[in-house]
């Protein structure tokens, strides 16, 4: 990086501490490349799982629809692997600075939601309470009739396969419970996709976060907050920190861009923003 472009990636950085102090509302979106920093890998990059795999990207997509088919067969599949998933042994992993440097943020009464699409579980690792993943987590499992949400530990699954009770009940409704994280064709959960729109609408401020915006209905959310604004004429600020430009950048729903690494970009972000509050 030059000595003008590093010029500029800090004003932008000093501009993005400022604009968050000032907002009533600020709210983060996060995807991928605030997790690649943790050594998850992402699917569609270079280096993607997907990328490496495209059989893989193949039976992925038709996960869910097996599921509905045969839920007891798709559970005794998943028991039946000893993989650790697509994504590696994600009780390994860490959450980075960037995690940290929103769990700042929100503890500064600044960032009153994080939304993500990743699965890994990281933001709740590293503390964020007000916290709606989008797309599960790898962690919990889920009712598909009332989408209450358990921990893995609260079912043993192995007994109930070896009891033939497979596929877990819900405990509240009897519903048929799977793992949490959404698979390709299954909907989003009611009451995160209500809170999303919800948080999108209602903010002045969003922090997009490594995400190339490309996953719907997830990169919707700036549109929808985007044309909210519009319709209602209330302030709206889209910050992204991405390493490279996107659809929103290009498309002119983020009013800029800070180019770099979140792990890089989001703690100074949230350093300037304590200074300017004490």
């Amino acid at each position: 990086m030059d000595e003008r472009t590093k010029a500029d990636v800090d004003e932008l950085i000093a501009r993005a501490a400022k604009d968050l102090v000032k907002s009533e509302y600020a709210i983060a979106l996060t995807g991928a490349g605030i997790s690649t920093e943790s050594g998850v890998p992402d699917f569609r990059g270079p280096s993607g799982v997907w990328t490496k795999n495209p059989e893989a990207e193949r039976r992925a997509y038709q996960g869910y629809q097996n599921f509905i088919n045969d839920p007891k067969a798709w559970w005794l599949e998943r028991l039946a692997s000893r993989a650790s998933g697509p994504l590696g042994n994600l009780e390994e992993v860490n959450p980075n600075a960037g995690h940290r440097a929103l769990v700042s943020l929100e503890s500064m009464g600044i960032l009153r939601c994080v939304i993500t699409q990743n699965v890994d579980g990281l933001h709740e690792k590293a503390g964020t309470r007000n916290l709606l993943e989008f797309h599960g987590n790898f962690r919990k499992l889920r009712c598909i009739r009332c989408e209450s949400r358990f921990g893995r530990g609260e079912f043993d699954l192995n007994a109930l396969a070896r009891e033939g009770r497979l596929p877990p009940t819900c405990p509240r409704c009897g519903g048929i419970v799977k793992t949490d994280s959404v698979a390709f064709g299954e909907p989003i959960p009611q009451y995160v996709m209500r809170r999303s729109l919800i948080e999108a609408e209602r903010c002045d401020l969003i922090l997009i976060c490594g995400t190339s915006a490309v996953v719907y209905p997830f990169a919707s959310l700036p549109r929808v907050a985007r044309q909210s604004a519009m319709n209602s004429s209330h302030p709206l600020t889209i910050v992204e920190v991405n390493a490279e430009p996107t659809a929103l950048t290009y498309d002119g729903i983020s009013d800029y861009l800070i180019r770099g690494k979140t792990g890089e970009v989001l703690p100074k972000v949230a350093e300037l923003a304590v200074g300017l509050t004490v």
